[in-house]
């Protein structure tokens, strides 16, 4: 059963991307708060205007998901995307024409 719970099939990453309007002061208070509730919910930047989370469960990625939604600006576009751990495990990085090391976070450590 052990093993079950840590399955690459049941390990989520939720992906955060967004296009916000940065034209005045109000877009650019209203990007920066956005951003600031991502990473205060965990998220890291994977690249700009794309944040991703761990999630030990498809549950624990719903619980996240909904509180992204809860603080979506006026204003832009945002998806949300979530993926299983072996899904993301397939990516492929390059930096010009070279193949990346994957550099990602290390998994989180959480507390129930």
């Amino acid at each position: 059963m052990q093993a079950s719970r840590f399955s690459q099939y049941r390990i989520m990453w939720v992906l955060v991307f967004f296009d916000l309007p940065t034209e005045t002061k109000k877009d650019i208070k209203s990007y920066a708060k956005f951003r600031k509730n991502l990473v205060e919910d965990g998220f890291v930047m994977f690249q700009f205007s794309i944040y991703m989370r761990h999630c030990p469960s498809k549950e624990n990625a719903e619980v996240h998901i909904k509180r992204v939604k809860s603080f979506l600006p006026e204003y832009g576009k945002v998806g949300i995307m979530c993926i299983t751990d072996k899904q993301f495990g397939d990516i492929e990085l390059f930096y010009c024409r070279k193949i990346q090391e994957k550099n990602l976070p290390s998994q989180q450590l959480e507390l129930f």
